[in-house]
């Protein structure tokens, strides 16, 4: 969202990284400018690349288990700009066969890594970017978000070779699926950006199927069945929690791109939007409908979270402090987003020092564990969930507070502001295992293994 639409004057990118299996271990790390490769070489393709000397210090949120790739996902370099990387998104049979995808080329592996260390401004990534990708191709069709702290930037990647970007305005939100996104397209604003070349190959392959103007997803993207279910979905209810009065269903295939609300956004809707399950409607999979309506709909909040991530740029605060990486690990039901400031040499040990295997004493492992048992029934758990989500934040809101404060009087600001992060963090994990506690509590007299007549 832009800066104006959202409830403090920041810019905010946000994303549920979603495996393609439930249990994909993360960690959050600061990767320094003499840990960054010098020469990069991805693991799934046979894509490398020279880098620049001078990358910029960054935070990440790698897989814990590094055979398949970095992965790097999210993160805020040292000068407040942000990235997210990637969503996978969908295609047409139309621009795959002018552009095939590339199999030599980078992918969501690569992206953050080559990318996020080199740029100084939300613009100057999609450039970089889309000169990365123009020049080596992609093997897949993705969409990125790049921030600062007064532009916030969609970019998708088009066939193997092109791709177009589009600046959120201020005023405006997104919330973008897993399919190509971007509707209405001036090639001749400020406002958008693109292969030098694409609205050429629209016009020599005869792709555009409108009569006027430019509709990117009409050209490039998908209109599927599976669209209907596993995507528009999921925009159709973050659009209807911001947005109660538009006249829409599920299964529309045109939901507007940018979008406009008279209600100033907040962290915490966001994370709400991010962890829902169509609440409210037959679609929820805890909810009363029937068996096949609650299968219908693919939820946005769903057991192949594996992190979320809300990246946020303030501009209410010194440059010092501006940057905050929100964080919360595995399925949205049961976690809690922690503002983790992003201008740190380290992060927590719980959330840095993720294994591959599992260890309860780690935030992922242990919010896995939260998920997996309040999944066995949700509306036993449902009240203590909410009230751990709202006392975790809030105390992790506290705690920012005074350091918005005092980081001023501290020797040496990034140690004042990894205390800080490592308070959070203990707020967040004592605070889980609380829950852990109290669920065990609630679901003991639950057990089958039970008599009503005592020893």
């Amino acid at each position: 969202m832009g800066k104006d639409a959202s409830i403090d004057g920041s810019t905010i990118i946000a994303r549920n990284e979603d495996g393609n299996v439930p249990l994909q271990p993360q960690k959050f790390i600061v990767v320094k400018p003499e840990d960054q490769p010098r020469h990069y070489q991805s693991v799934l393709s046979t894509f490398n690349i020279d880098l620049p000397d001078n990358p910029l210090r960054y935070t990440s949120t790698p897989n814990a288990d590094d055979k398949d790739g970095i992965w790097g996902a999210s993160g805020i370099n040292s000068e407040n700009i942000a990235m997210s990387s990637t969503e996978t998104i969908t295609t047409n049979a139309r621009i795959l066969g002018v552009d095939p995808l590339d199999d030599n080329g980078i992918g969501e592996e690569d992206m953050p890594t080559i990318t996020l260390p080199y740029i100084h401004s939300a613009r100057e990534g999609v450039k970089r970017l889309g000169a990365i990708i123009e020049k080596y191709g992609t093997y897949e069709s993705n969409g990125i978000a790049f921030s600062d702290n007064q532009e916030v930037w969609w970019f998708e990647s088009i066939g193997g070779h092109h791709w177009a970007a589009k600046r959120i305005p201020d005023d405006a939100y997104v919330i973008a699926p897993n399919r190509m996104n971007i509707d209405d397209f001036d090639f001749d604003s400020d406002d958008t950006m693109s292969a030098p070349d694409l609205q050429d190959i629209i016009a020599t392959y005869h792709m555009n199927p409108d009569q006027k103007g430019y509709n990117l997803r009409h050209i490039f993207g998908s209109a599927t069945i599976k669209d209907t279910r596993y995507n528009n979905p999921r925009a159709w209810y973050g659009q209807k929690y911001f947005n109660p009065e538009f006249d829409t269903t599920p299964i529309d295939q045109d939901l507007p791109f940018i979008c406009r609300t008279d209600k100033k956004i907040s962290i915490e809707d966001v994370k709400w939007v991010l962890s829902s399950h169509y609440q409210n409607t037959k679609y929820d999979p805890y909810g009363t409908g029937s068996a096949a309506d609650k299968k219908q709909m693919r939820p946005i909040g769903i057991n192949r979270n594996q992190e979320l991530h809300i990246l946020q740029i303030r501009n209410d605060v010194p440059a010092e402090i501006a940057a905050i990486h929100w964080l919360a690990f595995g399925p949205n039901t049961f976690n809690a987003v922690m503002p983790f400031y992003a201008n740190v040499n380290d992060t927590p040990a719980s959330y840095r020092d993720t294994k591959p295997t599992y260890e309860p004493t780690k935030m992922y492992w242990l919010s896995c564990t939260l998920a997996v048992l309040g999944d066995t029934n949700f509306g036993l758990f449902e009240d203590f969930e909410n009230l751990f989500e709202q006392n975790t934040v809030a105390a992790a809101r506290h705690l920012q507070i005074e350091a918005d404060q005092e980081y001023k009087n501290a020797a040496d600001i990034h140690a004042y502001l990894e205390g800080m992060n490592a308070k959070m963090a203990q707020v967040s994990f004592d605070n889980s295992n609380k829950l852990l506690g109290q669920m065990v509590a609630l679901a003991a007299p639950q057990m089958k293994l039970q008599f009503t007549l005592n020893d």
